[in-house]
């Protein structure tokens, strides 16, 4: 029977004619989010400022004005809600995070409410009280529709606000240097090699959710978030400089044996975490078992 060839001397480098375990692109990752919603509401606003330009027209400044300023109200309003969807996101992803500093959903649906109130009552010429209703009603339907943002931080039970608003920051802070790091890549043009650097960033998320999960962690973790990660970051961009301008083999074979290396050691420090997390777990079991007898009872074997 014909087999695929795949030796120890094959591309794959696989002894014995094992096939390598294949690395799964899509770990780490969320659905992309084409915010189709959002985009709309950047283009809803343009008859506002097309009637701005026939009031000018006709000489009616006032109307010109207010059309004017019920679209750019409307256009802020959307711009704050794309961040505010993204900060949500963002928020949902962690176990340990921040409430956003700005209610971004929740100023977006004022402005969205003051735009269309101020397109009614000066530009539409319709009554003060049904310009308020209407507004109130945007407002309202804009809240129900995108929903409001976190309105508290979020942590671990049992440990600290400090302990947690520490690991936040520090998570947070990290993951801006990985996404440096990721938006670099890009400018490769080499989708094997945009490939290594997404796995590596899936390896240093995976530390992250484990520092969130216990935040001594952080401590051990420490030297990988601040060194280590930003070390491959300046590695990064000064690679896609070069790359961008000549292919060089040479360097590509050095930035992709640096990727190995530096995946390499995430995931054993990961692993060290998780021993180190047993063996916490196990003392722990020891004294308690120790105390049962000093007070005359006994453990459950």
């Amino acid at each position: 029977m014909a087999r695929e060839f795949g030796g120890k001397h094959s591309p794959d480098g696989a002894p014995n004619n094992a096939r390598p375990t294949p690395i799964n692109k899509f770990r780490g990752k969320k659905a992309h989010n084409s915010y189709i919603r959002v985009k709309m509401l950047f283009f809803a606003p343009l008859p506002m400022l097309f009637a701005a330009i026939g009031e000018l027209r006709a000489g009616q400044i006032n109307g010109m004005l207010a059309e004017l300023g019920a679209f750019a109200t409307l256009i802020l309003s959307a711009w704050l809600l794309r961040d505010g969807i993204r900060a949500s996101e963002a928020y949902d992803a962690r176990k340990v995070a921040r409430k956003p500093a700005i209610p971004r959903k929740l100023f977006a649906a004022i402005l969205a409410g003051i735009g269309i109130g101020i397109a009614a009552f000066a530009g539409w010429e319709i009554g003060a009280i049904q310009s308020i209703a209407l507004a109130l009603l945007t407002g309202g339907l804009h809240m129900a529709s995108f929903g409001l943002d976190p309105l508290k931080s979020k942590g671990l039970e049992g440990q600290s606000a400090f302990e947690a608003e520490r690991v936040a920051k520090a998570v947070a802070k990290a993951e801006a240097i990985l996404t440096e790091m990721l938006i670099a890549s890009k400018r490769f043009r080499d989708r094997a090699l945009e490939g290594r650097v997404e796995t590596l960033a899936s390896e240093i998320r995976d530390m992250f959710r484990a520092i969130e999960e216990d935040p001594r962690d952080l401590t051990a973790a420490r030297k990988f978030l601040g060194v280590y990660l930003k070390g491959a970051r300046d590695a990064t961009l000064k690679f896609a400089e070069i790359y961008s301008k000549q292919r060089s083999t040479d360097a590509r074979n050095d930035y992709e044996t640096l990727l190995v290396d530096l995946e390499t050691s995430f995931a054993n420090q990961k692993q060290q975490m998780l021993l180190d997390n047993r063996t916490d777990l196990n003392v722990e079991i020891e004294v308690l078992r120790d105390r049962l007898k000093q007070e005359g009872l006994r453990a459950a074997e």
